[in-house]
């Protein structure tokens, strides 16, 4: 779980770290200024066209890892819908869709250690001492690992629940999904441990 790195090789896998985490900041502060709906969904069709030139299995293991954000666009539009404003319920909707879209296609062709390493050189230039820069990048990493995955397991269980009951979801999901959290934070304690933890 420490890594969520795509098995499936790519073209994007051998592009710097730092340049494809740049891009992604860049692209992402674009996407929210995009203004028009026909502009937005010619961007999301774009980042669908970068998985698909990876091939089909790649780009299903990005479908994968965006279904949840169907959830949040749901309850965007059902707010949207409700204000009578569907046409920026949709643009919202497109531009969270392609920012989800874009950062998983980067961390699924960039390994845990280059980006490490990226957050280590951008802080050595801050002056930030090497002890520090190694926490601090770690700890920015990890989340960056963590959210896709934990956004994948909440989805599960509002699968499993769904499966085993007629009644809509509830509040009651957070203590499973809590301790799914607490799980894989000890697993990768216990990992870097074993590795001799952090210097």
């Amino acid at each position: 779980m420490i890594s969520l790195t795509s098995e499936v090789r790519t073209p994007y896998h051998s592009w710097p770290a730092g340049r494809k985490l740049l891009g992604l900041c860049l692209f992402t502060v674009a996407v929210f200024y995009l203004e028009q709906s026909v502009a937005a969904l010619l961007v999301m069709g774009a980042v669908a066209c970068a998985y698909l030139v990876a091939g089909r299995r790649f780009a299903r293991q990005g479908l994968r890892l965006i279904r949840p954000v169907f959830w949040v666009s749901l309850i965007i539009m059902t707010y949207h819908v409700l204000t009578r404003d569907v046409e920026a319920g949709l643009l919202v909707c497109m531009r969270l869709a392609t920012a989800v879209a874009a950062a998983n296609l980067v961390t699924l062709t960039t390994a845990l250690e280059d980006m490490l390493d990226v957050m280590e050189r951008l802080m050595a230039r801050l002056f930030i001492g090497a002890k520090i820069r190694r926490r601090i990048a770690l700890s920015v990493t990890l989340v960056i690992r963590f959210i896709p995955e934990l956004t994948r397991k909440g989805g599960t269980l509002i699968e499993a629940w769904r499966a085993r009951s007629t009644k809509k979801f509830s509040w009651k999901l957070l203590l499973p999904f809590a301790l799914l959290a607490l799980d894989d934070a000890e697993q990768v304690a216990e990992a870097l441990k074993a590795r001799g933890g952090v210097e």
